[in-house]
């Protein structure tokens, strides 16, 4: 069920200064961001909408406006198509290990949530075989899921695992994390080669994850292998930027 718009509390801009020296949008955005950091508009809060706001203060459409896309600029919001504006529920910051997204989320306190979109044994193409190590059109597990965090949409990861994980149930795949599944199974994953990357989104992807069309997704390919050196899955994965991000620690040699 979406969630009813939250009216900004009226207190907040009784102290508008209407013809003093500091913009009256830069006025509204401190009010309404020192709103979100103290609480009192708690995370995934839909606010009314532009024209509803500015006819309540008296202000025009474009100076209120202006305010929320200065918020939204600053990571404090988000506008969701179909949706409309809300409070970002806190980027979630990864990084870069060998754990899944399931195990960060937990990790930060935050209730992850899985969609599973597909779930099939296909033929290995090229691509598969290669990344794999299996031949071409030998049989492979491909599993397809949205992940969402505190109920948003976070990513879309897609999954390919080699004949001997085939028999991964739905059930599980949409209640537990993949790499908690494997290591249930007594897989222990050693080391990963991973790229990450950027572009734009799909239609669908646009859709699944409620962003504009072909708005910027990163995106994540990985190849996990066990300490026998076998590919263990290949993943493609496509994250929110808005509410995801890689942490990468550098080191002088």
């Amino acid at each position: 069920m979406q969630q009813r718009a939250h009216n900004l509390p009226s207190d907040l801009f009784l102290d508008l200064d209407r013809s003093g020296p500091i913009p009256l949008y830069f006025q509204i955005a401190t009010r309404i961001e020192s709103a979100i950091l103290d609480g009192r508009l708690p995370p995934g809060s839909r606010l009314e909408n532009e024209v509803a706001l500015g006819e309540r203060l008296k202000l025009s459409r474009p100076t209120v406006r202006r305010a929320i896309q200065d918020l939204v600029d600053k990571g404090l919001l988000v506008r969701r198509r179909g949706i409309g504006t809300q409070v970002v529920h806190g980027q979630v910051t990864r990084k870069v290990e060998l754990t899944s997204l399931y195990e960060d989320l937990l990790s930060e306190n935050r209730v992850p949530t899985t969609e599973l979109l597909d779930h099939g044994v296909i033929g290995a193409d090229a691509r598969m075989a290669e990344r794999l190590g299996v031949e071409l059109d030998a049989p492979v597990l491909h599993i397809k899921r949205v992940r969402r965090a505190d109920g948003v949409p976070l990513a879309i990861l897609e999954n390919y695992l080699p004949e001997e994980f085939t028999d991964l149930s739905e059930e599980d795949l949409s209640q537990r994390g993949l790499y908690e599944i494997l290591r249930g199974r007594g897989v222990s994953i050693r080391v990963a080669r991973q790229n990450i990357g950027a572009r734009r989104a799909t239609l669908a992807e646009s859709r699944l994850l409620q962003i504009d069309r072909h708005d910027p997704v990163l995106t994540m390919d990985r190849t996990a292998y066990d300490n026998s050196g076998s590919a263990v899955e290949f993943g493609h994965h496509a994250y929110r930027p808005d509410l995801y991000s890689f942490e990468i620690t550098l080191v002088d040699k």
